[in-house]
Formats: structure tokens, C-alpha cells, sequence
């Protein structure tokens, strides 16, 4: 493609765009652990892969760099999937298709696997070069990041050696992580009772589109509508003054994105025909008028359709509908210790009706244990007490922030002098793999860094083109200055 062979630092983007021609979905990575393999294998460098997928590559010091401690950066080679509904694009099989934007590289109508795309390109940039200071480092790159931590759950012991860990996976140029949300999913299941649909019905569809979506934990403070609540607020509303009967009801796609896009099929008594366009007009205006700063691309549509063969029954219907409603979404505490950080908070991340089944699936993070448990067993409780099965996901802890960590010190020591700003340290509420790796490595001093990322997890992701630079001049600035043994 060669799109981005202009920008600076030229080594990074080029290995960016060569990862952007290789299909790397959540657990569908066989082709970009096939790439990393065969990378090492032509730099003459050392690999392992553990059973799950997860590779590991290692460069000696360079010379006069041999006393310095061994460092290990990390990145996931996986990509959330998205893409607007108009774009064809299958990403098993098609490439991601970058273009620049002003200020700023996209994709055409997906999400770009800059997240964490960039942070697996750094990593090659430095494993390839043979003009860069640094000690000893190992490279290891985790499959499964975006869809259960599957490569860091699995991670194998003793699997790498070093001490101090960079992981390359934040968005926000400027800003220094030092700890992290733990999270987990709470998925709701209902068996669907349905009957034969009644004659002389007026059939319709209804869409919500043109949403922001986001990530549900960098994002979920934002104010961002959801997809499936404002649907679900127009059906139950229907339900109630029209005689709505639902047929079927499909929204959102990833446990951790905000919901951008619904749909649902439904029936009203033919002499409920304009009363319903009419409500749905009104409704549409208000939703509107409640988000017109943070969705001002905010789309619903209502168009009519063939009779379907049947319609949940009514009691199933108010269930379904009523625990869509009670379901929490959004922050619900923020934290009392670090100012303007989500302490807690709860994604209604998809519903989708599949065979004979509803699927409901959410997601819940917390910087505190409890808390996280808590809101869980909250959203679980609606769900049962409308008859759904309910499960909890293995989960996966938080990062406890140090503020005494060496490798802090000597990353915000590196920021102020390469820059002159001072960073701002920060926990964050997304996930990240330090959790986990910190239960396998309790010794590891960590840190988290990289360029600015936006709309992660949606089309509109984009990473903006200066800070890449200056990420790529800190990162090797940082391992100039790692300490010594």
C-alpha cells in the first residue's frame, strides 16, 4: 500500500502498514504469529511461542549497553473489529485499508488496529534497527487481548525473565499509566417464548445508527448514547401505548464497546399504524435534543415490513424489555481518591437474537474489587428476576497504581526532558494485561505509555500522526536511560 511511507518515524509506520495487510481478529491471530515468526527468523533473532499463541522474540545489548537491567516490552497483536454498516469488509480475509486525515491516520469505514497496532509496529521497529542504544530486551507480543485477555490469562511461567515492563497499549499522548480497571462480563440468556403473529398487523423496523460508540472504559464517561437503551426505551414505551409486539431485537457487537448500532422488528394493530410513526417522530426529536452534543450524528429510521411468521409472547415480551430498561449502564461511581478517573462503571454491550435464544451480554470494571463485584451482582440480579440464566466471565484483576515505581521516574524524567512538559500520571479505567502479568510476576515494575489514540473500538478510530513521533523518540529515550544491574 505504501499510504503512510512519508510520515516520520518512517521504520514504525512501515511496519504499522505491513501489520495493516494482515487479517488479526480476537482469537483468529494464526497469520500475525505467523508474520512474527518469520520476522525473527530473517533478523536472526531468538523466538519462543507458548501453547496459546503468544510470542516472545529477544535482542541482545547493543554494545556499551551490556550492564543495563533487561527490559521487556509488550503489546497485543489482536484488533477489535468494527465497521459501519454501509462498508463491506470482511476481516478475516481483507486488509486494513489506511488513509491520512489532516492530522491524523484512519481506516476507510473500520476501526485501524492502531489499538494496539502502533505498539506492535514499535516494537518491530526497535527488534529490526541496528543504530539503537538499549540493554537487553525482550519483545513479547499477546494474542487475545481484546475479547477475554485469553494471551495473558495463559501466559506461560517463566516465559520471559525481565524485571522492568513497558507496555505499549495507552492512548493518550502526554499521559503516563500506572494502574488499571479490573473487569468482568456478565452475560444474560433467555430462552425465547414466541407465538404465531397476529393478522391484520403492521409491520415495521426500527434502527438506531450513527452513534459514537467507544471504548466502555476510556470512553464511558463521555456521556455517549447507547444503542440498545435508546431502542429499548422507544419499544418498551410502544409496547405500552400501541400494543408493540417484537419479533426480533439485535444490537451492539463487542463486550468492551459502546453500543453504536440497533435494530428490532415488531408488529402494532394496523389501526396503531400512524399513532406509532408519530410517537416514533417525537421520540426521535427528543433523543436528539438529550444527546445533540455528544451524538450529533445520532440516526433513527422506521420502515415498514412484511409480516413476520411470529412475535414474542407478550409475558416474555415485558420481561425482556423491562430488564433492558433496568439494566444499568454507564459510570457509576467515580473515584474519590484520584480526581476525574471512573472508579466503577457498566457496558449494556450487545443483545442479539439467535435461534431460539436472546443473548445479552455486558460488562463491568471497577479500580476496587468489591465494587466490581458489586455492580456485577447488580446487573445479574435484573436479569434474573426477568428469567434469564445468568454467567459471570472468569474476569481479571486490577493494576494497583506505585507512585515509587523506578521505571515511573525514569519515564516522566525522560518526558520532561525530551519535551518540556511534565506528563500527567494516571491510573486509567480500560483494561490492560499488567493485571494479570503482575499476578504472575509479582516483582515487575511496569509502566504504560504510547500516542494518541481516538474512538478506539469504533470506524472512527484514528491515531494522530505528531505524537507517534514523539512516542517512538521517548520509548528509545527511556530505554537509553534504563538503569544498570
Amino acid at each position: 500500500m505504501h499510504i503512510l511511507k512519508a510520515l516520520q518515524p518512517q521504520v514504525v509506520w512501515h511496519y504499522f502498514e505491513e501489520i495493516c495487510k494482515i487479517p488479526r481478529p480476537s482469537k483468529k491471530e494464526a497469520r500475525i504469529i505467523e508474520y512474527l515468526v518469520a520476522f525473527a527468523v530473517k533478523n536472526e533473532l531468538q523466538y519462543k511461542t507458548d501453547t496459546i499463541g503468544n510470542v516472545l522474540i529477544t535482542k541482545p545489548a547493543t554494545e556499551g549497553c551490556e550492564q543495563l537491567k533487561s527490559v521487556v516490552l509488550q503489546s497485543h497483536v489482536d484488533m477489535v473489529c468494527e465497521k459501519n454498516s454501509s462498508v463491506k469488509h470482511d476481516f478475516e480475509k481483507d486488509p486494513i485499508v489506511p488513509l491520512i486525515e489532516g492530522e491524523w491516520v484512519k481506516a476507510t469505514g473500520t476501526t485501524l488496529g492502531a489499538d494496539d497496532g502502533i505498539g506492535v509496529a514499535a516494537q518491530l521497529a526497535l527488534l529490526a534497527s541496528n543504530d539503537i542504544k538499549h540493554g537487553h530486551i525482550e519483545c513479547l507480543f499477546t494474542v487475545d487481548e481484546e475479547t477475554g485477555l485469553t494471551g495473558a490469562f495463559n501466559l506461560e511461567d517463566n516465559f520471559f525473565s525481565s524485571k522492568i515492563l513497558l507496555n505499549l497499549d495507552s492512548e493518550d499522548d502526554g499521559e503516563l499509566f500506572i494502574g488499571c480497571a479490573g473487569g468482568v462480563d456478565t452475560v444474560a440468556t433467555f430462552e425465547i417464548k414466541e407465538e404465531e403473529a397476529p393478522q391484520k398487523y403492521f409491520a415495521f423496523k426500527v434502527e438506531v445508527s450513527g452513534l459514537a460508540g467507544g471504548h466502555s472504559g476510556d470512553d464511558i464517561h463521555k456521556g455517549l448514547g447507547n444503542a440498545n437503551k435508546i431502542l429499548n426505551r422507544f419499544l418498551w414505551d410502544a409496547a405500552r401505548k400501541h400494543k408493540l409486539r417484537l419479533h426480533c431485537f439485535n444490537g451492539g457487537n463487542l463486550r468492551n464497546a459502546i453500543a453504536r448500532e440497533a435494530s428490532a422488528v415488531a408488529v402494532v394493530p394496523s389501526s396503531q399504524k400512524e399513532p406509532v410513526r408519530i410517537a416514533f417522530n417525537i421520540f426521535y426529536d427528543e433523543i436528539c435534543t438529550e444527546l445533540e452534543v455528544t451524538e450529533p450524528k445520532l440516526r433513527m429510521n422506521l420502515e415498514s415490513r412484511d409480516l413476520p411468521e411470529t412475535v414474542f409472547e407478550e409475558a416474555f415480551q415485558t420481561n425482556l424489555l423491562n430488564a433492558m430498561y433496568a439494566c444499568p449502564h454507564g459510570v457509576m461511581q467515580m473515584s474519590a481518591n484520584l480526581k476525574g478517573l471512573v472508579e466503577t462503571s457498566t457496558n449494556l454491550a450487545s443483545i442479539k437474537t439467535k435461534d431460539d435464544k436472546i443473548i445479552v451480554t455486558t460488562s463491568q470494571r471497577s479500580s476496587i474489587e468489591s465494587a466490581k463485584e458489586d455492580v456485577a451482582a447488580m446487573v445479574r440480579s435484573v436479569f434474573e428476576l426477568a428469567g434469564a440464566e445468568v454467567v459471570h466471565g472468569e474476569g481479571y484483576p486490577g493494576w494497583a497504581p506505585n507512585t515509587d515505581s523506578e521505571i515511573l521516574a525514569i519515564t516522566r524524567e525522560s518526558y520532561e526532558r525530551l519535551f518540556g512538559e511534565t506528563p500527567v500520571v494516571r491510573a486509567i479505567h480500560a483494561g490492560l494485561e499488567c493485571g494479570l502479568f503482575l499476578q504472575k510476576y509479582p516483582d515487575l515494575d511496569m509502566i504504560s505509555f504510547g500516542p494518541t489514540i481516538l474512538g478506539a473500538h469504533s470506524p472512527d478510530e484514528r491515531i494522530n500522526i505528531e505524537t507517534v513521533n514523539k512516542f517512538w523518540l521517548h520509548l528509545l529515550d527511556v530505554l537509553e536511560n534504563i538503569p544498570e544491574k
